[in-house]
């Protein structure tokens, strides 16, 4: 029997900003636009049609910068649970949170991590001083701004070193260019960043060694997975690219391959996943979030970033990672969706009491 409830899937249409996504100069990238929203888009209707085998009614909505619009579809559908699938807001990765709060401040209950917690892990530099806070390993790093000039000495970190834009996901601007050995190569691929997204960079000490995802669900921790290289070229660093994930047909796509469960041992398996959960804990994540870690060749693991509400298409990692324990991508959807049905429903019986 379905639950009576309406359950609005809110999600962001793909708006490319940005004349290259995978971190390469044009001449050297696909000219594509980007494909890591456009491939949600795709999902849309089979995530439609799971939710509505389990809830009597389902819709979807397209959110933008229209915020009138946006409560106005609100006020229409009055919805019992917002799915929360918004990302950016035509384009801009920075509004995820905002979007967050407006579903808070319009009253209504939605699915995974609040506007603090989006907001934190957005901004790679303020989730590692939290990391830190809470003694939690994570690399050191510096912050430069887009029209910053500094010299070699200035920069008081060990190569090599990975460079990343400071507030966006879904791997955009990572490529095989993102580590360096040497201030020459820093210098290049900081301009280019600078230049191309013209926004802060975080410049990173690059944990050499194994690549660790692990998928945190509700207050449980699912089985580790591992990016497995293998294939590879020996002249690309072993790192997730935005080709890795969203490019089919190149080199990363195809040799960048998730593995779950991990092989690992036990005792560095049980000390992984505690470090995720404590991670998950010291960001303030709610409902899944997926942490990435990577294992130094000592076997410690670095977090090296916390992601809420993860991509959790039936493909993903974390759908992957889900059924390793033995749920199915329909039973990972409702389960989401319950999260916050069961908010709505204690937070109702309160308002009564009161």
């Amino acid at each position: 029997m379905k639950t009576q409830a309406k359950i609005l899937i809110c999600y962001n249409s793909p708006v490319s900003i940005f004349s290259v996504y995978n971190g390469k100069p044009v001449d050297q990238s696909n000219g594509e636009s980007d494909t890591s929203e456009k491939s949600f888009s795709k999902e849309l209707n089979s995530v439609q049609k799971s939710l509505s085998d389990f809830f009597t009614q389902v819709e979807v909505f397209a959110v933008n910068k229209n915020v009138r619009k946006t409560i106005n579809a609100l006020k229409s559908q009055n919805p019992d649970v917002i799915f929360n699938f918004v990302e950016s807001v035509e384009g801009i990765a920075s509004y995820e949170w905002c979007i967050a709060g407006l579903f808070e401040l319009a009253g209504y209950e939605y699915t995974g991590c609040e506007p603090p917690c989006l907001g934190n892990c957005l901004n790679k530099a303020r989730t590692k001083s939290i990391l830190i806070a809470e003694g939690i390993n994570t690399p050191r790093y510096k912050i430069l701004k887009p029209n910053e000039r500094f010299t070699r000495d200035e920069v008081h970190l060990k190569y090599p070193l990975i460079l990343k834009l400071l507030q966006e996901d879904a791997s955009i601007g990572i490529s095989e260019f993102s580590v360096v050995h040497n201030f020459r190569q820093l210098n290049k691929q900081f301009k280019f960043l600078a230049e191309t997204y013209r926004q802060e960079v975080i410049l990173e000490e690059f944990i050499e060694g194994r690549e660790l995802n692990v998928a945190v669900f509700g207050n449980k921790v699912l089985p580790v997975s591992e990016i497995n290289f293998t294939g590879l070229p020996d002249d690309l660093p072993k790192i997730v690219t935005y080709d890795g994930k969203w490019m089919e047909d190149t080199a990363y796509y195809n040799h960048t391959n998730p593995v779950c469960p991990a092989n690992l041992s036990k005792q560095v398996s049980e000390k992984v996943q505690a470090l995720a959960l404590t991670a998950f804990e010291a960001l303030n994540c709610r409902d899944y979030a997926r942490i990435d870690i990577r294992l130094d060749k000592n076997n410690i693991p670095w977090v090296i970033e916390v992601n809420p509400n993860p991509d959790i298409s039936s493909d993903s990692g974390f759908a992957r990672a889900a059924a390793a324990s033995g749920k199915s991508h329909q039973e990972l959807l409702f389960t989401i969706a319950n999260f916050a049905l069961t908010r709505k429903k204690i937070n109702d019986t309160k308002v009564k009491a009161g």
